[in-house]
Formats: structure tokens, C-alpha cells, sequence
């Protein structure tokens, strides 16, 4: 590409998730939803972030949140209308404000039109071809066809009366689709150009990873070489003709894979030219507080990503995770390990994990390539661990027998304003309280309470989210490390910046510099103190 040509927007784009049923409330029922997000528009362009990831708003039971969809060309009426959304699209482009819908190709939900026909045709009929239906193992069949175990926990496989199975990786209510079949491909295409031509520019794609399996549906084993129905090789070829759907259309559309894989190697698979565009990279999330291990990550990523031509993401919560701000609050961070559920050790020091977390910002958004950011991330918002059980709603918490409380904790409906619940996330004449409850004690991390404070999280994003689109160092290209003590990460970008992480117990003497641009806490007679980061001009 030349210096000439502008380089695509999602190469650097810093891109904010929204959790729809828990962004803003528009209309007073305590769940949010498109006329709530449409209020809060110009509090997103303030912030200063390139494009909306909206999780589902598609009809849905809601079983899982919306993952469980039954008509992806209608939007849930919990949250509003097709045309609504429209709206919402046209409103945030006039802001500067790309959109990017999730897209949920692994399953459909168990009322999608689909799986109701499949159900009503009986085994052996061609509608059941489109899902992955088996007959049982055992003399009489009431075995499951394998030992595959959902991510929700249980079996993923559900015995229904006439003696078929089906397959769900997720909650019974979500059954797998068959990839192999000719009408799901036609069906996803076709529901790709259904919302690009409602002015969409991009999908962010629910389990990327998932959406092959191996035809002989072997069990697990322990030794197993190419998994069976995770991160398999035939994915790529679905992608790639959604790649061929996108680049069909005018205008400058990005895929991006929720895409979980062993190795570096095997995630950048997802990007290579003709595949994705953009993919997230966990290896990053899942990262311990230390120094060497995340510069492990970061190179491996880079190495990795920069061979097939694709730009790093970088990204520290989202709706599935623990939020950083709470896992940063034990002494001991352990590294996340891939495919199992977060479990952290300790007590909890949630100014600890605030001064890490601010810290943690101004390393991610200073790496080369884009950024997420989850709702609430800007707010400094902690993971509530002490929600009421009778309030939870994730599946995981009843297929876990009752040993894992699921994600509720990170899908609070965030604070924007006023001393009580709702905090200004419903208007003031609502007739629901909030479909989790808030902490009264978010009073002090609303929107409201730390605009205009100059040493808030919030003031701190919108600082660095400046810097970043003004600062031609930042955004997608490269980087250069400093040799630094153990513990200390600094690194420099062309031209003239460097950034600076302390993540050792000792303060460390900033090097030769012109100006601080912009640090995560105080900087004393050139030192910067543990769990700290800065911007330099160097």
C-alpha cells in the first residue's frame, strides 16, 4: 500500500462493545435497547471511539442473551424494530460512527423456523440435515452419540422422545447447524447482504472457531491431534467466501473472528488475504499482570499476525469474561488457560485492580493495530461477584449445577447518572428497575461523577483515545522495545513516542523524554511508580 493511500479503517479502528440489554434504557422496561443506544450516541463520539459492536439484537427467546436467535432479519422487540435500527445505523455514520452487529453462525435457537420444521419432520427428513441430528449409542439408543460436553456444562447432545439427538456446544435451547449443508451457506450469505444493504459495516462472528466439525463425530480424547469441533481447518472456507460477500459491496466492510485457538499460528490462519479482516486476540486477555509473559503475547502476536498481512487486536474484557478491573484487583494474576472458565485466587483490592486496569489501558491502546473497549471498561467498572442467585440469568449457573454463577457479573447495566438506582440508565419516569442490580456504591463511577475529573478512568480514555487519532505514532504499524529492568515494559513508535509500563514493585526512573503526554497516575521527580504506565514524546 502506498504512503498515498489511506489505510482501511478497521486496521486501527478502537471499536466499543455494546452490551445492548445493559448499554441505556429508552424506554423504561430495565432492559436497554436500540432507543437507548440512540440517546447515548454523542456521549460515544465524545469518547472517541471509531465503531459500535452491538451484541445480538435479533428475535430471540433469550436463553443465552440473545446468542440463541430465532430470525436474523428482525430485531428483537425488547429492543425495536428493523427500522429502528435503520435509524440507529444512519444516526451513528452522521457521528463519524461505524457499526458492526454480532453475527451467530454456530447455532440458531431451538425456535428458529428451521429447527421447528426439523422437529415436526421426524428423524431421517431432510430438514434435519440442516442440524446435526444422530441417533443414540447403547442397545436402545439412550446414550448420547458421543462424549462432547457443552460449554455451558452437561452433555451437548439433547435426547428428544422420537430417539434422535442433536448436538448443541452451547444450552439445549441452541442447537448446532450442519455446515456441510448447502442451505446454511446460502442462508448466512444471504443474511450477510440483508443487513449490508441496511448500511452495516461489519460482523463482528460469534464462536468463529466452532462452526465445523469432523463428520464422524469421534469423542474426545486426551491425545487428540486436530480437535474434532473446535478450530478446524474447513472454517476457513466458509470465510472466505463471506470475505468474496463483503468486498462484492461498496465501501470499506470488516469482518472480525471471535475466534479461540491454540497458537498464535493457528489464529492467524482467520486473517490471511482472502479470509477476515480482523480477529481478537485472547492470548492477550488471558494474560497474567507481568511483564515477560505479556511481552510474549505481544510478539507472538505481532510476529504472527504481520506475517499474513493482518493488524493485532487488543483487548482486555468483553461480555464472556471476568472484567479486568476485578481480575487485576488480586496481588497474584494468574494466566487465563484457554477453554476453561476464569477463576480467580484471592482477595479482592479494587484499588489495586483500578491502578493496574488504568495502566493496562494506556499499554493496549498504545500497541500497533486496533482496539476494543467494553462498555464500562471506561468507567473502571468492577466485575459484581455478589449478585443475588435468584437474579442470575446466564445458563451456565443451572448447567453448572449451581457451582458456577456464569457472566451476569460483567453485564450490569452500566451508571450514567444521578445518586440511585438506575444511575440514569433508565429515564426517570421507568416502570422496571434494571434487569440486574446496580452496586449503590456505582454512584461514584458513573458517567456523570467522573466527567470534568481530571484523574477519573473515564477522563483517562477519552484523553488517550484523543491522543491516539491525533498522534500519527499510533494506530496500526510498528514497534521497537527499550532494553528495561525486569518488570518494566517500554517500547517506541515512530515518530517520536514511547510508552512506558511499570509492572515490577519498585518505582522506575522514566528515560530521556520532551514532554509526558499522558500517564495512568502520578509521575514523581521522573520516577514512575509501580502498576503505572505513560505516554512520552521522545
Amino acid at each position: 500500500m502506498s504512503s498515498t493511500t489511506p489505510s482501511p479503517w478497521w486496521r486501527s479502528a478502537v471499536i466499543y462493545q455494546v452490551y445492548i440489554r445493559s448499554f441505556a434504557d429508552g424506554n423504561g422496561d430495565g432492559v436497554g435497547d436500540i432507543a437507548g443506544l440512540r440517546s447515548r450516541l454523542p456521549y460515544l463520539k465524545s469518547l472517541g471511539v471509531d465503531a459500535l459492536w452491538i451484541n445480538p439484537w435479533y428475535k430471540s427467546p433469550m436463553a443465552d442473551g440473545g446468542y440463541d436467535v430465532a430470525d436474523f432479519r428482525a430485531i428483537d422487540p425488547l429492543f425495536g424494530t428493523v427500522a429502528d435500527a435503520e435509524q440507529l445505523i444512519d444516526e451513528a455514520h452522521e457521528y463519524g460512527i461505524r457499526v458492526i452487529p454480532d453475527i451467530v453462525p454456530n447455532h440458531t435457537s431451538d425456535q428458529h423456523a428451521w429447527f421447528r420444521a426439523a422437529l415436526s419432520a421426524g428423524p431421517g427428513s431432510p430438514e434435519r440435515d440442516r442440524y446435526i441430528f444422530r441417533p443414540g449409542r447403547g442397545p436402545d439408543g439412550t446414550e448420547p452419540p458421543n462424549n462432547w460436553i457443552s460449554e455451558f456444562g452437561g452433555p451437548a447432545w439433547t435426547h428428544l422422545p422420537d430417539g434422535d439427538w442433536y448436538l448443541h456446544l452451547y444450552a439445549p435451547e441452541q442447537p448446532d447447524l450442519n455446515w456441510q449443508h448447502p442451505d446454511v451457506h446460502a442462508e448466512f450469505e444471504s443474511i450477510l447482504r440483508f443487513w449490508f444493504g441496511r448500511g452495516v459495516d461489519g460482523f463482528r462472528i460469534d464462536v468463529a472457531h466452532g462452526l465445523a466439525k469432523d463428520p464422524e463425530l469421534p469423542d474426545l480424547t486426551r491425545d487428540q491431534i486436530v480437535h474434532p469441533h473446535w478450530d478446524r481447518d474447513e472454517v476457513h472456507d466458509i470465510y472466505r467466501t463471506w470475505r468474496q460477500v463483503a468486498d462484492e459491496l461498496e465501501g470499506d466492510r470488516a469482518f472480525v473472528a471471535e475466534a479461540w485457538a491454540d497458537t498464535p499460528e493457528r489464529l492467524a490462519a482467520y486473517v490471511r488475504p482472502g479470509g477476515l479482516h480482523t480477529a481478537f486476540n485472547f492470548d492477550f486477555l488471558m494474560a497474567s499482570w507481568d511483564a515477560k509473559d505479556l511481552r510474549t503475547v505481544i510478539d507472538d502476536s505481532l510476529a504472527m499476525l504481520s506475517g499474513v498481512g493482518a493488524p493485532a487486536t487488543w483487548v482486555l474484557s468483553n461480555h464472556d469474561v471476568m472484567r479486568h478491573t476485578s481480575r487485576y484487583a488480586r496481588k497474584t494474576v494468574a494466566r487465563w488457560v484457554p477453554n476453561e472458565r476464569y477463576q480467580p485466587q484471592g482477595p479482592v483490592d479494587l484499588e489495586l485492580g483500578t491502578r493496574r486496569a488504568r495502566a493496562a489501558a494506556l499499554l493496549m491502546l498504545a500497541l500497533p493495530g486496533g482496539a476494543y473497549i467494553y462498555q464500562g471498561d471506561e468507567l473502571g467498572l468492577p466485575e459484581v461477584e455478589d449478585l443475588p442467585v435468584d437474579v442470575l440469568e446466564d445458563p451456565i449457573w443451572e448447567r453448572s449445577g449451581h457451582t458456577d454463577r456464569g457472566r451476569d457479573g460483567c453485564r450490569v447495566p452500566i451508571p450514567w447518572s444521578g445518586q440511585v438506582e438506575p444511575f440514569g440508565f433508565s429515564p426517570d419516569d421507568a416502570h422496571a428497575g434494571p434487569w440486574l442490580p446496580q452496586p449503590a456504591n456505582w454512584i461514584e463511577r458513573s458517567v456523570e461523577a467522573q466527567t470534568g475529573d481530571e484523574t477519573s478512568m473515564l477522563e483517562l480514555y477519552r484523553t488517550a483515545l484523543r491522543l491516539r487519532r491525533d498522534n500519527p505514532a499510533l494506530g496500526d504499524g510498528t514497534m521497537t522495545w527499550h532494553d528495561t529492568p525486569a518488570g518494566v515494559l517500554a517500547f517506541h513508535r515512530e515518530p517520536g513516542f514511547a510508552c512506558v509500563v511499570n509492572l515490577s514493585d519498585e518505582a522506575y526512573r522514566l528515560p530521556d523524554h520532551t514532554t509526558i503526554l499522558l500517564a495512568s497516575g502520578p509521575v514523581v521527580d521522573g520516577q514512575l511508580g509501580p502498576d503505572r504506565a505513560v505516554w512520552l514524546e521522545v
